[in-house]
């Protein structure tokens, strides 16, 4: 144990203290210029918000998905019982989507599983759809603004 401590230390505790070191040296050397002012940030529109939530719709429900098809017997299925029901034997039947894993009559998957990959996936896609209609928007007028510029010059 001592020994994956100290392999630990030296594996990411030396470059890491190195490169703090290097960093502070740099700086130091160049403490004489004036500091550079931040970029402008790009401001946080509705699309954007709607897209962010689209994306992490996404990936929750992948990740769910995953989890669920954890239950389902792939190269032996007398052993996904096994593990799950605690029965030895095939599966009475099991699917993909809706997420089922059927043994001796009873249902293995928790029954929060589906809902809530339905709730994920109605989530995601209204997101995406809201976040295209409200970029479609913005950019509409966006070019209606620029057409009134150029007929009022």
């Amino acid at each position: 144990m001592a020994t994956l401590i100290g392999t630990m230390i030296l594996v990411i505790g030396l470059p890491a203290w190195a490169g703090i070191t290097y960093v502070g040296l740099v700086r130091a050397r160049r403490g004489n210029e004036l500091p550079q002012p931040d970029p402008p940030r790009l401001r946080r529109t509705p699309a954007k918000k709607a897209a962010w939530i689209a994306g992490l719709a996404y990936l929750a429900g992948g990740a769910l998905h995953l989890y669920g098809l954890s239950y389902l017997p792939f190269l032996f299925p007398e052993d996904a019982c096994w593990f799950n029901a605690g029965y030895m034997g095939v599966p009475d039947s099991s699917s993909a989507l809706p997420v089922s894993l059927v043994c001796a009559g009873e249902e293995i998957v928790p029954w929060w599983l589906n809902p809530a990959l339905l709730v994920l996936a109605v989530t995601a896609i209204g997101a995406t759809v809201t976040s295209v209609v409200l970029a479609l928007r913005r950019r509409a007028a966006r070019r209606a603004l620029r057409t009134a510029d150029r007929r009022s010059a």
